[in-house]
């Protein structure tokens, strides 16, 4: 196995909270593989660039030879997930929960090694256990402890309605800690909760509690929600290569360091060296290229990378596109906003009438393709680079 502080540095890299201090040096310090689980409710069939956050941390733990285990929770997903919700989440059904659960292997492992993976169903357990046994494991939590959860605190002050059922769902996740005899578990910044709860559940039957490793959610394309379907700010890891490569291509340069942090394979040390070189003058938008790249080839192929990138230069005809790309925020109160309200909100031109009118003429680009439909109407979560005539661009977040 690597080197200790070589593996504290990439396992820590881009990571929120280890908790406790100190606990994951002590568990490298033991010289054995770790067992390291992160969890996954199977609420949607495809996953976006920003649930890898977590599934690369696990690949990194792979790589230095610890025991990864995918948990799909099939089990808790029948309860839902409360977490952040102000309201009770509806559960899924058993059909919905499988059909979920089918697509994911294909897209974890263009990320994880298939031979050093386990992959889990939380129900493998959870449907031996009685009501009897629910009970005794409801009985090694309190209600109190639950109300510290920020959004079952803010809900219950607010009057709005907690079901016992939702308390089920963090004694679940944590349970399955126990059932896997867990070293490490990985999550969300949201979920924290949840895995300090694991943490407690160890301790009360005897085991060595877990470490906690918190991860960033990441940032969508517009840089300040956390990337989301229901918003619009996503890159699918289905998406199309061209289309992926040109959402990449989109993000402000600041959010590209962050990407880089989260979602590059490339060691702390070339990134480092990366953002040296555009600190001396290498323009960040070849480093976003790098980005790009890497990121469509590893759900594509290098191939495909290739091309989605020779597309997406010549779409800005090479060199045409400037280094530095001003960011506009706009409203649209509506839901969507019509494209020649939104070319004059980002004061592209001048008027509504001049927008419809570079449309007509064909002088108008979304992500480098031009469009002909003056009807157009964008769904407010999007950002994209819009281009009017050879020299006039915005990078548009829509809220």
């Amino acid at each position: 196995m690597t080197g200790m502080k070589e593996q504290f540095a990439e396992l820590t890299r881009g990571t929120e909270e280890v908790l406790p201090d100190g606990g994951l040096a002590a568990k490298l310090k033991k010289g054995r593989p770790l067992v390291v689980k992160a969890g996954f409710d199977p609420t949607a069939p495809d996953l976006h660039i920003g649930h890898t956050v977590l599934i690369n941390k696990m690949r990194q733990f792979q790589q230095f030879g610890h025991d990864v285990t995918f948990l799909i929770g099939d089990f808790t997903g029948m309860i839902g997930d409360p977490t952040g919700k102000n309201a009770t989440r509806p559960p899924l059904s058993v059909e919905e929960i499988n059909a979920n659960a089918a697509t994911y292997e294909g897209q974890i492992f263009k990320i994880l090694d298939p031979e050093r993976t386990r992959i889990q169903f939380n129900s493998t357990w959870m449907s031996k256990m009685d009501a009897a046994g629910l009970i005794k494991l409801a009985a090694r939590h309190t209600v109190a402890r639950m109300l510290e959860r920020d959004d079952f605190n803010k809900r219950y002050k607010g009057g709005q309605p907690i079901s016992i059922h939702e308390f089920l769902y963090p004694l679940v996740q944590g349970y399955d800690s126990v059932e896997m005899k867990a070293d490490v578990e990985l999550g969300g910044t949201d979920q924290k909760f949840n895995l300090l709860v694991g943490r407690q559940l160890q301790q009360e039957f005897g085991q060595e509690p877990q470490v906690v490793i918190t991860t960033p959610l990441l940032e969508g394309l517009d840089g300040v929600q956390k990337m989301s379907k229901s918003l619009g700010n996503y890159i699918g890891i289905t998406d199309a290569p061209g289309e992926m490569f040109g959402k990449i291509m989109s993000i402000s340069d600041d959010l590209m360091w962050r990407y880089f942090e989260v979602l590059s394979f490339r060691t702390l040390a070339d990134l480092r060296a990366l953002r040296k070189a555009v600190d001396d003058g290498k323009n960040p938008r070849d480093a976003k290229f790098e980005l790009g790249r890497e990121i469509v080839a590893r759900f594509h192929s290098e191939a495909a990378a290739d091309e989605a990138m020779q597309e997406f230069v010549s779409r800005f005809q090479q060199g045409a596109m400037p280094d530095e790309i001003p960011a506009v925020e706009l409203e649209c109160s509506s839901g969507k906003i019509g494209i020649a309200h939104l070319l004059k909100g980002a004061e592209l031109v001048s008027s509504t009438s001049e927008a419809l009118r570079m449309i007509k003429q064909g002088a108008v680009k979304i992500d480098g393709v031009r469009i002909d439909d003056r009807s157009l109407e964008i769904d407010a979560g999007h950002t994209n680079i819009y281009q009017v005539g050879k020299r006039r661009f915005a990078r548009v977040s829509l809220k």
